[in-house]
C-alpha cells in the first residue's frame, strides 16, 4: 500500500529523468509525442518550466541534477542554459535568458531556494549559491554567493497600523476598541 501512494503522489526523479533523456535520444515519432505530453503534465503538475522542445537537439543537463524534496516545484530553467553534473536545484529557482544568451552551471553546484540566475554567465564548479540571490555575474569555481546580512528596521514605540477618522466612524460604527479587539 505504501509503494502504491508513493507511485500515485509523490514525484519519481528516476522516472522524469529517465524519460527526459529517452525523449532525446528517441528516434520514432510517436514516442517522442507520448513523452513530450508526458514530460509537459509533469511540469504542469509541479509548477514548473524545464524546457522541453520539439527543436531542441540536446539535453541541456549534462547529468542528472538533484532535486530536494520539494520537486521541480516552481522551476524554470531556460532551454539554452546548460547545468553541469551532480548539481542541487531548489524549488523556485530560475535559470534564465538575459539578452538571448543563458549561464552555463558547472559540477557540484548548490543553488538555493528561490535564486535567480540570467544572461549569458559563467557559474564555475563547487558554487553555492544562497537562497533568493539574484546572480547577473560570472562566479569562479569555489566561490560562494550570498545576500548581505539581514537587517531589522526599527518602528516607532507607538506606531498605529489603523487610523480612523470621524466620518467612519459616524458612516459605519468603528471604534478605536472594536479595531483592537
Amino acid at each position: 500500500m505504501k509503494e502504491l501512494v508513493k507511485k500515485l503522489f509523490l514525484f519519481d526523479f528516476n522516472k522524469y529523468f529517465k524519460r527526459r533523456d529517452l525523449y532525446f535520444h528517441t528516434k520514432s515519432k510517436a514516442i517522442k509525442v507520448f513523452l513530450l505530453l508526458w514530460l509537459k503534465r509533469q511540469h504542469e503538475r509541479m509548477n514548473a518550466d524545464i524546457a522541453v522542445d520539439i527543436n531542441l537537439k540536446k539535453n541541456q543537463f549534462l547529468g542528472t541534477p538533484i532535486f530536494n524534496p520539494h520537486g521541480i516545484n516552481g522551476i524554470v530553467i531556460s532551454q539554452n542554459a546548460v547545468i553541469g553534473k551532480n548539481c542541487f536545484i531548489s524549488h523556485q529557482v530560475t535559470i534564465g535568458t538575459s539578452m538571448g544568451k543563458a549561464p552555463v552551471i558547472g559540477d557540484n553546484v548548490y543553488i538555493g531556494p528561490g535564486a535567480k540566475i540570467f544572461g549569458g554567465i559563467k557559474i564555475g564548479n563547487n558554487v553555492r549559491i544562497g537562497a533568493n540571490c539574484p546572480v547577473f555575474f560570472d562566479v569562479p569555481d569555489n566561490f560562494t554567493v550570498v545576500l548581505p546580512k539581514p537587517r531589522v528596521i526599527v518602528k516607532e514605540k507607538d506606531y498605529e497600523y489603523y487610523t480612523i477618522e470621524e466620518d467612519s466612524v459616524k458612516r459605519y460604527g468603528f471604534t478605536q476598541n472594536s479595531i483592537t479587539e
